[in-house]
């Protein structure tokens, strides 16, 4: 059986735990790989690693990482197939949204690559006599991140990019439901050029992730996975002292106005909603549907659901794959017989789909719900499959205010042909990022991406101006060179002139 493990000094370590963690192909069900889950000791190794490895980094110039960014990217392209196979294999989605994925992790790799454009500071002559004031920007020392399964290449390159370009080295604890992605990338790095313990890979589970929360070398921790873990993770790293980015779940809506195009706002809902099995932060769970819209848009995306294809995410006519794990299959099917049984109208029911062939794979279809009230718990729950809600409102404020209750504000979508009640929407509602005929509203690399409320903890959000301030620390230099005709003794107090 294939052992994944850790990748710490620029080089494979064997886990030495003795504990392992089974790695299932969601297609099969069947478990293929084991991954090896890292001891307290061998996490203290990784960040020793880390800060031997900083004390060269940390001051290496912007000229020597950014080639080494440069070298990066193109491995990562290059292999952007064998990256997604291996996405594939462990998360279930399919081969397209694999390379998608990779392709969005890119993004920010070529941010990273312009950082030093990012990292110019700031200069103020003359603001007093002979005294010049500087605003520079220095990097924190060994940083973490805690990445989720859904998303095994794509976040981590998110992160640890970017720290690295600014100085900072990296520790790395994927999920350990998907660690090949990871693994692949960290010596794809290597391959580049970056010096040995720059960054390191530790897999693992709760042992793993409570040490890094705690490590006294550790001076910043970023996560992405759900609000609970986000919270804990916030409180728990924050009580040691430690900078936090923790991006939490979501419940995503998209508001769909009497005067939207319901053709596009039916493939936008199909897309959202559906792809990747639901299995994103940003998926859209919660259609909207203002006025007399709820019954065309719905036959609308029942026709379109009819002609999906699931299969297994190497197949390239497959549309959606399966889902992670049986158990987070069995979760997402309580949800759908459970709105029912609160009264929803289950229009679309996925539970007891299968593929032939691939019985014991973690299979569910697509399922459909109207008539859905926010007291249910399809609606005020992440279900974090392929179950879409739609709730019916009578007036955009009566929509609003709904959304706007929302324990989370993680991202938010309007459809209509009215660039008023667009803009009016984009101020009002209470999200963090908005979508004006966008279902999926993921910023490009150089904006940042996170949410609100219950969808993030602390004050930055990832990547973009927002990554490089949460890796970065400001230092303001002030300066005085006296001319050489200066001269004498002077003990009244200093002033500004």
């Amino acid at each position: 059986m294939k052992t994944v493990n850790h990748w710490i000094g620029g080089k494979p370590v064997e886990g030495v735990s003795g504990n392992y963690g089974p790695v299932y192909n969601p297609a099969t069900g069947a478990q293929g790989t084991q991954v090896a889950l890292a001891s307290v000791e061998e996490v203290d190794a990784a960040v020793a690693a880390a800060k031997d490895a900083y004390r060269t980094w940390g001051t290496s110039s912007l000229a020597t990482r950014t080639a080494i960014l440069f070298k990066f990217r193109e491995l990562v392209a290059a292999h952007r197939d064998e990256i997604a196979e291996l996405i594939t294999a462990e998360h279930g989605k399919v081969h397209a949204d694999a390379l998608g994925e990779v392709a969005r992790g890119l993004e920010v790799i070529e941010l990273a690559c312009a950082l030093p454009l990012q990292l110019k500071g700031e200069l103020s002559t003359q603001v007093s006599t002979r005294v010049d004031v500087a605003a520079i920007r220095q990097s924190l020392g060994v940083v973490a991140g805690i990445t989720p399964f859904n998303f095994p290449s794509m976040v981590p390159m998110w992160m640890f990019p970017i720290a690295i370009a600014c100085g900072n080295t990296f520790v790395l604890k994927p999920s350990e439901k998907v660690p090949s992605a990871a693994y692949k990338l960290g010596a794809l790095a290597a391959e580049a050029g970056l010096p040995d313990g720059v960054l390191n890979i530790v897999n693992g589970d709760k042992v793993a992730v409570d040490r890094l929360l705690e490590h006294p070398d550790i001076a910043a921790v970023s996560f992405v996975g759900s609000t609970p873990i986000a919270r804990h993770i916030h409180t728990t790293a924050t009580a040691n002292g430690k900078r936090v980015q923790a991006l939490g779940g979501a419940k995503n809506h998209m508001l769909v106005l009497p005067d939207a195009d319901l053709e596009l706002a039916a493939d936008a809902a199909i897309n959202a909603a559906y792809g990747s099995a639901g299995e994103r932060c940003m998926a859209v769970s919660v259609v909207v549907a203002v006025g007399e819209t709820g019954d065309p848009l719905i036959e609308k995306i029942t026709a379109r659901a009819a002609g999906l294809t699931i299969g297994p995410g190497d197949d390239p006519a497959s549309e959606m794959g399966p889902l992670i794990t049986k158990a987070h299959r069995d979760k997402v099917a309580s949800y759908v017989t459970g709105a029912a049984a609160q009264g929803a109208e289950v229009v679309l029911d996925g539970t007891g789909f299968t593929v032939e062939g691939y019985e014991d794979g973690h299979w569910i279809g697509i399922s459909l719900l109207d008539k859905v009230t926010a007291d249910m718990d399809a609606y005020r729950d992440e279900i974090f499959g392929p179950v879409l809600c739609v709730v019916r409102a009578e007036t955009y404020e009566e929509a609003i205010e709904l959304i706007n209750s929302s324990r989370w504000g993680n991202g938010t979508a309007i459809f209509t042909r009215d660039g008023g009640a667009a803009r009016r929407f984009q101020l009002e509602v209470e999200a963090g990022m908005v979508g004006v005929n966008v279902p999926i509203p993921v910023p490009v690399g150089y904006h940042s991406f996170g949410g609100w409320k219950e969808s993030l903890f602390g004050d930055h959000h990832i990547y973009g101006n927002d990554g490089v301030h949460f890796y970065t620390r400001g230092k303001v230099v002030t300066t005085r060179w006296p001319d050489p005709s200066d001269g004498g003794i002077n003990l009244g107090f200093p002033s500004n002139h």
